[in-house]
């Protein structure tokens, strides 16, 4: 094997960061009780490349797209104006511009094009400038309307989907954070970060529920609201994790809906708690994970097994 490498922040930063971890974690070979191993690198499942619906899906997205969004956008409630004024953008109008903005990749300014094709198409009686799309993308107020409408994309697959996954990832940003090295003797600067939570139906990798936070903020307590907000609209009955979910509180949350969680436990874990209370769940979970370990890899890695290589344009 060669030198490993990850682009990520913790790895430029001079860090093993979770993505080595990862990929060890993934060939890494277990030892059964009976003194066989097995490698839980061929247990992955690699699927052939459609082509043809790959090319369709592709040459006919943001067609869809827009589709889509219209019609999502379309449910939105307008709240009632106050103050003095004309009144602003319908709410609607605004977060389908700034959701075709992000979607579309460019600034604000050149994606006022496709915002007057909106217009052209009968979905925007009048496109927002760029600045009114820049003030919504600010407004915090917009954030828990935001997961709504991910969340409610995610409906129409609830009778597909019952096992699921949660994970993490980090994000860059257009705003930078600056400081003065000692060291070197000169201002540095970096992309500020910000990390997504996300829970997905492991059959079709839609989100079901998803959380914003600080980049440096821990993965392990994100997970009891992901997993409450998707037992809302879903039924569970399998959820997966990697290592940095395992903590008692989360195999509680997962049990409550009624669901079985598979999340690996820390080298350092044990199936008691020495003088702590003792926790029949965690030590049922911890003797299934030590000793039925291709059964629980069997269902840890439907987290994997159904994503293809990522093809790029």
């Amino acid at each position: 094997m060669g030198t490993p490498s990850a682009l990520c922040p913790d790895f430029e930063k001079g860090n093993h960061c979770k993505h080595l971890y990862a990929v060890e974690y993934v060939v890494q070979r277990e030892t059964k009780p009976d003194g066989t191993t097995i490698d839980t690198q061929a247990m992955r499942v690699t699927y052939a490349q459609e082509w043809p619906a790959y090319n369709q899906a592709q040459t006919h997205e943001q067609d869809r797209f827009i589709e889509l969004l219209g019609e999502l956008c379309k449910g939105i409630v307008q709240p009632e104006h106050k103050g003095a004024g004309r009144p602003s953008h319908p709410l609607s109008a605004v977060v389908m511009a700034s959701a075709l903005k992000v979607y579309s990749t460019v600034s604000g300014r050149r994606a006022m094009t496709d915002l007057r094709q909106l217009v052209t198409k009968g979905y925007l009686a009048k496109a927002p400038s760029y600045n009114s799309i820049f003030d919504y993308l600010e407004n915090p107020e917009l954030t828990p309307l935001l997961k709504t409408l991910i969340e409610e994309t995610a409906q129409p697959l609830k009778g597909i989907e019952t096992d699921f996954a949660v994970d993490s990832s980090g994000f860059t940003t257009c705003v930078y954070d600056r400081w003065y090295d000692e060291k070197y003797g000169k201002m540095k600067s970096e992309n500020k970060w910000v990390k997504v939570h996300l829970m997905t139906g492991v059959k079709t990798h839609v989100v079901t529920s998803v959380e914003a936070t600080p980049f440096e903020s821990a993965d392990a307590p994100q997970f009891p609201a992901l997993v409450n907000q998707t037992a809302k609209k879903f039924t569970i009955n399998e959820v997966s994790a990697d290592k940095a979910y395992s903590a008692k509180k989360n195999l509680r949350v997962v049990a409550s809906v009624g669901a079985i969680s598979y999340i690996p436990f820390k080298s350092q874990s044990k199936g008691t708690h020495g003088h702590h209370e003792p926790d029949n769940l965690w030590n049922k979970m911890w003797h299934f994970y030590e000793f039925n370990k291709a059964v629980f890899y069997e269902h840890y890695h439907k987290r994997l097994e159904r994503r293809n290589h990522v093809q790029h344009d």
